[in-house]
């Protein structure tokens, strides 16, 4: 039996997505490449597969055709055009041998169906075009293999007969270990860069964040001020509560949630600061985020409960202003009414005597 070659898929996305000429990077970028494999039985297999530059998704592997579909305008002016008619062929000969393989390891050691197994392989290049590279084996959610770049050797992230077995299958396969030294440590550095050159106006793209802060009574002994801070790109940020001024530090009274992505292709999170109610302290939410530049967007937090106390106080004032006001109207009105009856009858006294 050949070894599977789990990863290969991945290795001609990347010489796919980042072949072409030069450009001259700045920062650290990563490109990162997925697949899934879903093993429903022998002759049943579901396989995607997704490309991504940062967080921007260059491309995926159409489940049923096999074919990729670009989702950046930009990507494909990057490709090698009299090559692509080529590395659509192989990936869909790997695929067929793929999904063979597993099978028939699967077969042999008895994997239960169904199964997933995933791969994740990419390379992140620094400023100074040094990079790193890695390739990661999942298998039902679980980290299965990894591979360490320094000696192209397979490391299992559980010892199991089937990752042992695996692992041993791997090894034994130098054509693939070639093949990653060749993708990764030759060609990833100098390749990335035309994705950087074509796409360097998407990474650059900067949104202001929007933060509000309000706060939650989960119980009269605890207050809770939240800040959700959303709109923002690129992804990195860093949210901070501040007590008089002073950044609060690290603690199980502030939880920060992770940054989940929205519809629109930004991102969002939560800072949450639990403190006593009236405590005598001022709160804001401090954000720094690449779009503010030097500068840092800072929400106070208001005391609520003392703008409702405040409120109800202006509105009980103003209706006991308005009964008053409505009382001496009614009374002046009785009055008058009395004053023109009194003179109604003086007057006809009048007359009759």
């Amino acid at each position: 039996m050949q070894p599977p070659r789990c990863c290969l898929l991945l290795l001609l996305l990347l010489y796919l997505l980042i072949s072409g000429t030069r450009a001259d990077p700045e920062g650290t970028f990563t490109v990162r490449l997925l697949q899934t494999s879903v093993f429903q039985n022998t002759t049943f297999v579901e396989t995607e597969g997704l490309g991504l530059l940062e967080d921007i998704e260059l491309g995926s592997l159409d489940k049923h055709t096999w074919a990729i579909h670009f989702y950046q305008p930009w990507v494909r002016p990057a490709l090698p055009r009299s090559d692509w008619d080529t590395i659509q062929n192989m990936i869909k000969i790997y695929l067929q041998q793929f999904n063979h393989l597993i099978n028939e390891g699967a077969m042999q050691k008895d994997v239960p169906y169904p199964f997933v197994a995933q791969c994740m392989a990419g390379c992140t290049i620094f400023s100074n075009r040094t990079s790193h590279a890695f390739a990661y084996v999942g298998y039902n959610g679980q980290d299965f293999l990894s591979f360490n770049m320094d000696n192209y050797t397979w490391l299992p992230s559980q010892d199991t007969n089937l990752s042992r077995y695996v692992r041993d299958v791997l090894h034994n396969y130098t054509a693939f270990t070639e093949l990653v030294e060749v993708l990764f440590n030759e060609t990833c550095v100098d390749d990335t860069e035309v994705l950087l050159h074509y796409g360097m106006a998407a990474l650059e793209r900067q949104e202001l964040p929007v933060a509000t802060v309000f706060a939650r009574t989960p119980s009269p002994a605890q207050l809770l001020l939240v800040c959700h801070v959303t709109g923002f790109y690129p992804r990195p940020i860093s949210v901070a509560w501040l007590r008089d001024g002073q950044e609060v530090p690290p603690g199980p009274a502030l939880s920060t949630s992770a940054i989940l992505p929205n519809a629109d292709l930004t991102y969002q999170l939560r800072s949450v600061l639990a403190v006593a109610p009236r405590d005598g302290h001022s709160y804001a939410c401090r954000v720094h985020h690449r779009s503010l530049g030097t500068r840092s967007l800072l929400v106070p937090w208001g005391n609520s409960e003392l703008v409702l106390i405040a409120g109800l106080g202006a509105g009980l004032l103003a209706a006991v202003a308005m009964a008053a006001i409505t009382a001496l109207c009614v009374w002046r009105h009785r009055k008058r009414r009395q004053l023109e009856e009194s003179e109604s009858r003086n007057s006809i006294l009048s007359r009759d005597t």
